[in-house]
């Protein structure tokens, strides 16, 4: 790859639970899949990230997954959740944060960008021509730290806005990759 390559290669930085799979509401938070045999790809992900592949974005997963730290979630299960992701969805990559306690535990933990910038790193990504799409206000602000244009998918959940407007708001991810193709 040429010095012109790096500066134009591109990618969408992805949440995984409630962007890709479906999430299991509580008191009005969402959570993750509890294992493998609970997770359920969101109607419409393949299509979209299938589009998005073709117009030649990278497809980067980028999640948080505190209960590991925390014990509660085995690193296997989430190993396994990721191993059947890569084996039916075109992704590039998957970042993961395993860390339990707060946003001041590590670099990686979004809202911080840690995982975006390691992506950027990775594949020489121009930060300005990618996406960060997410469900929470933690994807919406990591994100913008990273320097990316974000989206976020709204389903109203009880929690705190992002700090940083997204610059679109959208029903699914259908929808998000229809903007982004825009582009």
């Amino acid at each position: 790859m040429g010095i012109g390559d790096a500066m134009t290669r591109r990618a969408v930085f992805l949440d995984r639970d409630g962007v890709i799979n479906r999430v299991v509401v509580q008191n009005g938070r969402p959570y993750p899949p509890a294992g493998w045999a609970e997770l359920e790809i969101i109607a419409g992900v393949p299509e979209a990230l299938a589009q998005l592949k073709s117009a030649g974005y990278l497809l980067l997963v980028v999640t948080n997954q505190p209960d590991v730290g925390r014990g509660k979630t085995p690193a296997a299960v989430v190993e396994a959740i990721h191993n059947h992701l890569r084996s039916v969805l075109p992704l590039d990559g998957i970042y993961v944060c395993t860390h339990g306690g707060g946003a001041d535990v590590c670099d990686c933990r979004k809202p911080r960008p840690g995982m975006l910038l390691a992506g950027r790193d990775d594949f020489g990504l121009d930060m300005a021509s990618s996406f960060m799409v997410g469900d929470r206000w933690r994807d919406i602000d990591a994100g913008a730290a990273a320097g990316c244009r974000t989206i976020m998918i709204d389903y109203g959940y009880d929690e705190k806005a992002p700090d940083h407007t997204p610059d679109y708001v959208c029903g699914s991810l259908t929808e998000a990759a229809e903007k982004i193709l825009t582009f």
